[in-house]
């Protein structure tokens, strides 16, 4: 069995779809179940109270760890010591790429720490670092679908962004074969792609214009401090306005462990033109 943490979200859903897809039995953890589905146990569990994990992982062999937000509340090594404890053999955790490309953020701290409980957890481990996502874009919805305009700080700084879908394709291939153990994987799409070209690709989606309106940094930041912490708005913009080499370069993870290259963000778009339409 394998379980599956942050289940409902955009790294999780897919997630469940491939391993349901191999086979397998799937325990899927939310702090809100939202769901009931064929072949799969959907359990409620708050990884801030590691006690109550015992339960839900009992009998599994497997767990992909996602920590949603900033996970400033959790405590890894008890987390980690409570998955051991319940007899998982593998953990799979998804990080982030900041973590090795911004070593001093304040932000990565803790899913740092996350890393090294993870590696000091005598368990075989797989760390999965992805790059930004392409469904960030989702924040645009409101505004294409409501004046068909989309607003955006750095509109010509390109970063290849990953396609959720790749990331949980990757996961189930890691939680599924060999030969994973004690590796670090980046995940990146297949390109860099700037915030004007994302939008000309929704737009293309839809099958209507949208236009794309530059922001200033002190203008976006003044947005997104409204629902981000300020220190994790500060280091986003420091990742859009200006990236680092590692952030700009497209990693051949994804290739090396599907056999086939990562999906361009015209493909999420396409997935997702109901949400802008």
């Amino acid at each position: 069995m394998i379980v599956v943490t942050g289940a409902t979200g955009n790294v999780g859903r897919p997630l469940v779809q491939a391993l349901l897809a191999a086979g397998e039995e799937v325990t899927a953890l939310s702090r809100r179940p939202d769901r009931e589905e064929a072949g799969v146990r959907y359990r409620q569990a708050d990884l801030a109270d590691p006690a109550n994990l015992k339960a839900v992982l009992d009998g599994a062999d497997a767990l992909y760890l996602l920590i949603a937000g900033d996970g400033g509340e959790l405590d890894p090594k008890e987390i980690v010591e409570a998955v051991r404890a319940a007899g998982v053999r593998r953990i799979v955790l998804q990080s982030s790429q900041g973590v090795g490309t911004r070593p001093q953020s304040v932000v990565h701290a803790q899913l740092r720490a996350f890393e090294e409980a993870v590696q000091g957890s005598g368990l075989e481990w797989t760390v999965l670092r992805p790059g930004g996502f392409a469904s960030n874009a989702y924040l645009w919805a409101d505004s294409v679908r409501e004046q068909r305009a989309a607003a955006a700080p750095f509109g010509d700084v390109g970063l290849p962004v990953v396609d959720p879908q790749d990331i949980a394709d990757v996961a189930a291939a890691v939680l599924l074969g060999g030969g994973h153990a004690g590796r670090t994987y980046v995940l990146t799409g297949p390109a860099p792609v700037t915030p004007r070209e994302q939008v000309q690709a929704i737009a293309d989606a839809v099958g209507e214009p949208v236009h794309f309106v530059a922001l200033g940094r002190a203008e976006a930041r003044e947005q997104m401090v409204r629902f981000m912490p300020e220190a994790a708005v500060d280091t986003t913009l420091s990742i859009l306005g200006e990236p680092t080499d590692d952030e700009l370069r497209v990693s051949p993870a994804v290739e090396d462990v599907l056999g086939r290259a990562p999906r361009p963000f015209a493909a999420w778009a396409g997935r997702s033109a109901a949400a802008f339409r």
